[in-house]
């Protein structure tokens, strides 16, 4: 991100951000339904910065499965 455009910091639980990266990863974003451009590039910043400023690429298949089932627990569905 360029040092002169404004920026918020928020914190992600650690499962929240396994799971968006996973399903990020996985997703075809040109198939997800957006009403203007800048939503996808939003949601490919969104990848890059969880790529390469956090350890998440390194999760495994199991902590992936773990992180899914604490962010959908008590969920109601």
């Amino acid at each position: 991100m360029a040092a002169d455009l404004p920026a918020v910091s928020i914190e992600l639980w650690r499962a929240d951000a396994v799971v968006l990266f996973d399903w990020l990863m996985s997703t075809d974003l040109n198939s997800v339904p957006i009403t203007h451009p800048a939503q996808k590039q939003a949601l490919m910043d969104l990848l890059t910065r969880l790529e390469h400023e956090t350890d998440i690429p390194g999760v495994t298949q199991a902590q992936i499965d773990a992180a899914q089932a604490e962010v959908a627990h008590d969920m109601g569905w």
